[in-house]
């Protein structure tokens, strides 16, 4: 191995607390496990051939190397025609099988054989991997007790950073890192580090994160004062087992997690280049026959360039973990980009007909005199050739609608943290639409009618959907933890109102449910519209609450009026849900 896990060494000084000299023998037994595990790893012998070039004397010695693990690559590929040929005779023998029950049964005695054959080939396969597996899985555990007694070192020297919870927080990411440039930096001769050296400079950075967050939370003072306030006002109102905000979940894992952790100068460099790389493929488009000639025809069907800053510097943070700087980013931005835009160019070759004229020649004779003379005229001929059409198209796919296909379950939660409060810096874009929905815009407020309450089915309906008022609009989400998007935001509160219908898109709820008229519309109904994006069907679905009003999930969660004109255009039918 060419990096070697560090045995840790600890001073007396340190072992004298009980919880790091516990946590020392853990590790210390970890790392002899792992000695033993590396130990059963196959070596081949290779000998070393030197000649002194001053006497011209030949020294050969001997030398032990790991063997590199069979390579999984190599394996498919000396199995891969024989499993082709395997499966195109399945496929050929179950196209007639079930005409034939003589047939049936011979071909699963020979899948039976066949399996057997394979697991023996597998079963021979793992045995030579065990002991790499096992080395690994040794290196994993020594790797983590190494960490969790660091932690406790450090918790030991350090007291002052345990009565802070984003310090704390900071100190175990700080340590985390620095035992990974330990192991980084070792070689296979180096085994030992110093535990008090690894924690001493993982303190010191931690401080140093600790003391960025004050500067950034005493600069945007105002900004954390109102999240504070809005932050026990949802304390006092909420049933906190049950309804935890995106915003409160995120904020009780440390002070500031809501709000953006980098420096203006390093988000505002990312967008600029993410919007650079942007105007680059505008320009290709604007001048693509100049870039790409040599076809007789041009169609362009090109969706348009865009996207929201916000969106992009909420997906970097949550993807980096938190704070970042432009150069950590550079590779991430142009993974982005890709996602977002895809650019095709599809030639279509056509047989065509062109008008030539041509020149000829025809031969007279004289009839008297007998004399032969010849002429020239002109005729048309229709010729054919190639004619190119270049097709060009670019899609561009939501940036918006990348986070649930790209993130984990927790950076989409800190995704949505990030756009619910916009970073808490609505003064960085000023010009993006979120401020006017998240930052200034107030939503009509809306009392259920007393009346409709009485229904004990709308009534756990609307009591579960009213605990996410306010979320932000995330595409694929489908719970508390990542937010929703419109038909998730229903599934979720139907799911937890007494159905049991799974998670559904707007299509799929239109399905299970019983079309109703307007007029017979009722509290609990729900609403489905169509076209307001490009999908066939119900695009969007609500709750109906009675009385031309709907809670759905906008952008974001809010009650709307259906009788404004976006939503008549667009009106799809009511639908009810069966039984519960």
């Amino acid at each position: 191995m060419s990096k070697r896990t560090p045995r840790l060494h600890f001073t007396e000084a340190e072992l004298s607390a009980p919880e790091v000299k516990k946590a020392a023998r853990k590790a210390g037994r970890a790392s002899d496990r792992l000695d033993q595990a590396e130990a059963r790893i196959p070596k081949y012998q290779r000998s070393v051939r030197t000649v002194d070039p001053e006497t011209g004397k030949v020294t050969v010695r001997l030398s032990f190397e790991e063997k590199k693990p069979p390579s999984r690559l190599i394996h498919a590929a000396k199995t891969a025609p024989l499993n082709a040929a395997v499966l195109e005779a399945h496929r050929a023998v179950h196209e007639n099988e079930d005409d034939n029950v003589g047939v049936e049964s011979a071909h699963k005695t020979e899948m039976t054989a066949e399996a057997t054959a394979r697991t023996g080939m597998h079963a021979h396969r793992n045995r030579k991997m065990k002991p790499y597996r096992d080395a690994v899985k040794a290196e994993k555990k020594s790797d983590q007790a190494n960490i969790d007694a660091l932690e406790k070192d450090a918790a030991e020297q350090n007291p002052q950073f345990s009565s802070n919870p984003y310090s704390r927080w900071q100190q175990k990411r700080a340590i985390k890192k620095e035992y990974a440039a330990a192991k980084a930096g070792n070689s296979a001769g180096a085994t030992t580090a110093s535990a008090q050296e690894i924690t001493a400079r993982a303190t010191e950075k931690a401080a140093e994160k600790t003391k960025k967050a004050g500067e950034f939370i005493a600069k945007h003072k105002k900004g954390f004062l109102i999240a504070g306030g809005i932050l026990l006002a949802l304390i006092l109102l909420l049933n906190i087992a049950s309804s935890l905000s995106v915003l409160l979940q995120g904020s009780l894992n440390g002070v500031g997690v809501s709000s953006y952790p980098s420096e203006d100068n390093d988000m505002l460099a990312a967008e600029s280049q993410y919007s650079g790389k942007e105007a680059a493929l505008q320009n290709e488009l604007d001048h693509y026959e100049t870039l790409h000639p040599g076809y007789d025809e041009y169609h362009y069907d090109l969706d348009t360039i865009e996207h929201d800053p916000y969106v992009l510097i909420s997906m970097l943070t949550a993807m980096q973990g938190g704070q970042w700087k432009i150069s950590d980013v550079q590779g991430l931005l142009q993974t982005l980009f890709d996602k977002q835009y895809t650019l095709t160019q599809t030639v279509v070759t056509e047989v065509r007909y062109r008008t030539e004229t041509r020149t000829g020649t025809t031969t007279s004779t004289d009839p008297v005199t007998g004399e032969t003379t010849e002429s020239e005229y002109e005729y048309e001929v229709q010729v054919p050739y190639n004619y190119y059409i270049c097709n060009v198209k670019l899609e561009n796919f939501n940036l918006s609608h990348e986070p649930v296909y790209i993130m984990n379950q927790d950076q989409l939660s800190l995704y949505s943290v990030y756009m619910a409060t916009l970073g808490n810096r609505p003064d960085l874009f000023p010009s993006s639409e979120y401020v006017t929905r998240y930052d200034t815009t107030t939503y009509p407020k809306y009392e259920i009618p007393p009346e409709a309450l009485n229904d004990a089915t709308f009534a756990a309906m609307i009591t579960e959907a009213n605990k996410y008022l306010g979320y932000p609009y995330v595409w694929g989400g489908s719970s508390p933890s990542t937010s929703f998007d419109c038909s998730g935001f229903v599934s979720w509160v139907i799911n937890h109102s007494g159905w049991n219908v799974g998670r559904l898109g707007a299509q799929g709820l239109y399905n299970i449910c019983t079309p109703v008229s307007p007029a017979s519309a009722k509290p609990g109904d729900l609403i489905f519209f169509q076209h307001t994006y490009d999908t066939t069907g119900a695009s969007h679905v609500g709750i109906y609450v009675g009385n031309n009003m709907m809670i759905h999930c906008g952008d974001p969660i809010h009650y709307s009026n259906i009788t404004e004109s976006y939503w008549q255009q667009h009106f799809l039918g009511f639908g009810r849900l069966p039984s519960p």
